[in-house]
């Protein structure tokens, strides 16, 4: 097996990857931050569908014990920021520190990835009244969670790095 081209995108640059993937236009990102305002209406009720379903999980909770509102204030600045419209290299600097607070406390990524429901059926309620921001949320909350999960990918890699020696041994394993 030959090296691949995607192993060398690394940190902040899966954002220019990432987005060309995407396709997420100028057009989209416009769409998306007019609507900022009323991502902010509808955070709250984010954040309180999102934790009630964790905290009836035992398992799921129990990363959450104690910090739930803390959690919530955190959701919702999140999600308002979904609406922004930039989505720079600080934009995944940040999502991707969320991935990693995630890796750091032991969270196995099914929960979060669990979750995506809950913010696609609020995603729906902000853009209900245009079909072309649906599908631009839709594809930005598609972007979210792929640098979401680099954190989870890089940290797997570091891991096995530090195991192996190397990043081409490591990767071509992973890839077996």
């Amino acid at each position: 097996m030959s090296d691949r081209m995607s192993w060398a995108i690394k940190d902040e640059s899966i954002l220019t990857d990432l987005v060309t993937l995407m396709d997420l236009t100028d057009h989209e990102r416009h769409l998306l931050a007019t609507l900022q305002p009323q991502a902010k209406t509808h955070a709250p009720e984010l954040a309180e569908a999102f934790y009630q379903r964790i905290t009836l999980n035992d398992k799921a909770a129990e990363y959450v014990v104690g910090q739930v509102d803390h959690l919530k204030g955190t959701l919702q600045d999140w999600f308002i920021e979904l609406f922004s419209g930039n989505y720079d290299t600080d934009y995944v600097r940040r999502r991707l520190k969320i991935g990693q607070v995630h890796v750091r406390i032991g969270l196995p990524v099914r929960y979060p990835l669990a979750m995506i429901d809950v913010i696609l059926a609020v995603g729906k309620k902000v853009t209900a009244q245009n079909p072309d921001a649906q599908a631009a949320f839709h594809k930005l909350l598609a972007l979210d969670m792929a640098i979401f999960n680099q954190a989870y990918e890089d940290t797997q890699l570091k891991h096995l790095v530090h195991m192996v020696g190397n990043e081409r041994l490591a990767r071509r394993m992973l890839s077996q």
